[in-house]
């Protein structure tokens, strides 16, 4: 479970080709790309998707919800491109940047230590320099909306910037990522209305509740080596109350969804989409398991579906009503 650091990239233990924990299996990423473009791709967890989805649906929450207050009709499919584009992208900035301050400890834990930083696939230097081209292609992406939307979109870089380094000194670093991987709601929104809204921050802050229940599932795979290293983290806050602290940001996320959507003018198709949802997080709650690793990996992937019924439900909304 705690492992010492390995830094020896020629390691037997650590091929330069070995699969990160938490991978999918068989990911064209890994079966695909170059040699020398794994590491780098790894850096991105390109084989590991369920972050950029997860960064990727409140954006086109935001898009669906500023579409129907505009009156209905389909948002402007080239958005929904470019905020695919860029999710992928500042996923992979924000995983880099994490890597980066967090060698010292990934190392240290089983499930990270095969991350290309520490296992030496890819030194500090070259990271910062791979950082550096994320931001520019995603500056590049975010310069295609409207000029509000860029300042919107702008301004998350200072949460993003100081994520890394909340589990040093809180136990609630899932509400700070929370923070940052929902402000594509604001961001969505503003590239229909050109403005801000009641409506968005209230869609923004039901996914922060929402953040916070699926990175408190996923944060159980890591409780025990967080514990002994000196991270923190939700699950360790909550420790064996974590269901019920579940359940209430579960409600708390489908509430502020819900009350978005009818600020907005939404439709019964839109509610629907949130019940089907609030089904979804019911049996995620039926099954979480804390001390089943596993299972905890299971139900945060399925966030995806959780955030993908939302979408629909707007989408459908946008088309019938």
């Amino acid at each position: 479970m705690y492992t010492a650091p390995m830094t020896d990239a020629s390691s037997p233990a650590e091929p330069a080709d070995q699969r990160v924990a938490d991978a999918l299996p068989g990911h064209w990423a890994d079966r695909l790309l170059p040699s020398a473009a794994k590491p780098y791709a790894r850096l991105m967890r390109l084989e590991r998707p369920i972050g950029w989805w997860l960064l990727l649906l409140p954006c086109w929450w935001g898009l669906g919800l500023g579409q129907i207050a505009r009156g209905g009709g389909l948002p402007d499919p080239w958005f929904a491109v470019l905020f695919l584009i860029g999710a992928i992208i500042m996923r992979g900035a924000g995983c880099t940047l994490n890597d980066i301050a967090d060698r010292n400890f990934d190392g240290r834990v089983a499930r990270t230590r095969l991350r290309p930083i520490p296992s030496g696939q890819v030194s500090v230097k070259a990271a910062f320099v791979f950082l550096i081209l994320l931001c520019l292609a995603g500056l590049v992406v975010l310069l295609q909306f409207n000029a509000f939307t860029v300042v919107t979109g702008a301004a998350s870089l200072v949460i993003v910037a100081v994520y890394p380094f909340m589990k040093r000194i809180t136990y609630w670093p899932q509400a700070v990522l929370g923070l940052a991987f929902n402000w594509g709601a604001l961001v969505g929104w503003t590239a229909v209305q050109g403005a801000l809204a009641p409506a968005p921050v209230l869609l923004y802050a039901g996914g922060v509740a929402w953040t916070l229940a699926y990175d408190t599932i996923y944060a159980h795979q890591d409780k025990d080596d967080d514990a002994l290293i000196g991270l923190k983290s939700t699950a360790l806050r909550f420790g064996a109350a974590s269901l019920p602290w579940l359940a209430l940001f579960f409600a708390l996320a489908l509430v502020l969804i819900d009350a978005a959507i009818w600020l907005a003018g939404g439709g019964i198709l839109a509610h629907l989409g949130v019940a089907g949802a609030a089904l979804h997080a019911a049996w995620q709650l039926a099954r979480f398991d804390a001390a089943n690793p596993a299972r905890c990996l299971e139900l945060f992937r399925s966030n995806r579906i959780f955030g993908l019924i939302i979408t629909l439900g707007l989408l459908l909304d946008l088309l019938l009503t």
